[in-house]
């Protein structure tokens, strides 16, 4: 189907909907004219977006940054510097890195 018609099934409009493909958080599905076309895969797709938006109070540029969060081991670093610097999240412990790798090479080494 058509960006309008997927629209109305949505309850969205066709601009948000290419909004939407900017950001990413739409499946790459275009035909031979560059015309996007809806199936029921793009649909549910966009509908989980819209339903995770709503249940977390986020809007649509902040669920394409935490897909970006996901998928970029970079900005996923970044992400999780920030988090412990601002008390969001836990380092993991260093001396219980350090006894698990120091174990695991006198493991590799034969020894006990």
């Amino acid at each position: 189907m058509r960006i309008t018609e997927a629209a109305r099934r949505l309850g969205t409009s066709p601009r948000m909907l290419r909004y939407r493909e900017t950001l990413g958080l739409l499946p790459p599905t275009r035909e031979r004219q560059g015309h996007r076309r809806f199936g029921e895969a793009e649909l549910r797709a966009v509908a989980l977006a819209l339903a995770l938006e709503r249940r977390y109070d986020i809007s649509p540029a902040e669920l394409a940054f935490g897909l970006r969060v996901l998928a970029d081991p970079e900005v996923r670093a970044d992400v999780r510097e920030l988090g412990e610097r601002v008390g969001r999240l836990s380092a993991p412990p260093a001396r219980a890195l350090d006894f698990e790798k120091e174990k695991a090479l006198r493991l590799l080494r034969g020894r006990p």
